[in-house]
């Protein structure tokens, strides 16, 4: 059994820490993923006959870990499905690039295409059919050696976003497989994680904040990394 670190719950919402290498649903390699993991835990752990919903507001590729929330009630997970779209939930991002960006803080915008067949996104003109806009911002946070720790936060939630775009500017991600293959050695683990995750409760309209720290393991601890 796959062990799943609770960051906060309630009767409205799960928060925990996605594992890496773990899909949050269920995909074509039908390994054990997230979603249903998380309802086989409640369903145990509240001795719930039958099934047992958790709702999915977001998602994180499956290479990357962090900080995920889960609705436990259809009413949570549709209000945090508009506070998604309204972008009021604070996704933020740690991510160590190859190198080090031009500018120590900036604003990223693109447009991206996702080739679904390949499972694979594109940066393309935004005269593209399938174009969409991905916007983020990032800021980096120290240095060591010729990789650069950054802080993250999306305007858009696009697939593989962060991993296209810092790509692009020429500053990949460590360990990416996909979209750093030049620079990536077989085996190693992405360094992208899921950090702080706030936002206000969709019921109780109080703050909610959680902190998923990365493993101390190489390139994280070439720094000390620590929560608020």
């Amino acid at each position: 059994m796959v062990k799943i670190t609770i960051l906060y719950e309630d009767n409205h919402l799960l928060l925990v820490e996605k594992p890496v290498n773990i899909p949050v649903q269920e995909d074509n390699s039908k390994d054990p993923d997230l979603l249903n993991l998380l309802k086989e835990d409640l369903k145990i752990r509240y001795q719930k006959p039958g099934n047992v919903y958790l709702g999915l507001v977001h998602r994180l590729d499956r290479p990357v870990g962090g900080a995920m929330v889960f609705a436990k009630t259809s009413k949570s997970a549709s209000r945090l499905s508009d506070m998604m779209r309204r972008q009021v939930i604070d996704r933020n991002y740690l991510a160590v690039v190859q190198g080090k960006p031009f500018k120590n803080r900036g604003k990223l915008g693109h447009y991206q295409y996702k080739d679904r067949a390949e499972n694979q996104v594109f940066v393309v003109d935004a005269k593209h059919p399938e174009a969409k806009k991905a916007i983020l911002n990032y800021e980096v946070v120290a240095t060591s050696n010729d990789l650069s720790l950054l802080s993250v936060t999306l305007q858009t939630g696009r697939p593989h976003q962060i991993r296209v775009q810092l790509a692009e500017i020429g500053h990949p991600l460590f360990g990416d497989q996909k979209y750093a293959q030049k620079t990536s050695k077989v085996g190693q683990q992405i360094a992208l994680w899921a950090y702080p995750l706030s936002f206000e409760h969709p019921v109780k309209k109080e703050p909610v904040e959680v902190y998923s720290l990365p493993p101390q393991s190489y390139p994280w601890n070439l720094w000390q990394i620590t929560g608020p």
